[in-house]
């Protein structure tokens, strides 16, 4: 290459980086995940789903992002308490009547992202009685991944 300056193989950089926090032996990424969680909901169109709730399952995932593989100690004031966040699932989804999945999973979602250190959000939402042969599911993901 014309005009670049010889290196010598002896040359060292004076350039140097941390590790990124996932590749630091004490730092991992914290995914918070809830599966299975059933429980009946006011939600549809259909005159039989307006006037009876039915039930649905909702799968989340909270991106809670570079942590340290332990707390700072073992006081769950110091992490996300799990069991807020199954109850946030459960009043958000039952608070009242919603026509739409849609409109469910997103108002869902958004509630999820303003947790404290919350990054990203990924829920999934089905229908499990709404037809004999089959569940209905929407999947919605925001925020970082």
């Amino acid at each position: 290459m014309m005009g670049a300056a010889p290196v010598s193989a002896g040359a060292s950089s004076a350039v140097s980086f941390a590790a990124p926090p996932a590749a630091r032996p004490d730092m991992g990424q914290r995914l918070l995940t809830l599966t299975g969680l059933r429980f009946a909901a006011s939600l549809g169109i259909l005159a039989h789903e307006i006037n009876t709730p039915q039930p649905i399952q909702v799968d989340a995932e909270l991106n809670l992002g570079p942590q340290p593989l332990r707390p700072q100690d073992d006081d769950i004031t110091h992490v996300l308490d799990y069991r807020k966040v199954r109850q946030i699932i459960i009043d958000e989804c039952t608070a009242e009547h919603v026509n739409l999945l849609e409109t469910l999973i997103g108002k869902l979602s958004q509630r999820l992202l303003m947790l404290p250190g919350v990054l990203g959000v990924r829920v999934k939402i089905a229908k499990l009685e709404i037809f004999d042969d089959c569940e209905v599911a929407l999947r919605m993901q925001t925020g970082q991944w």
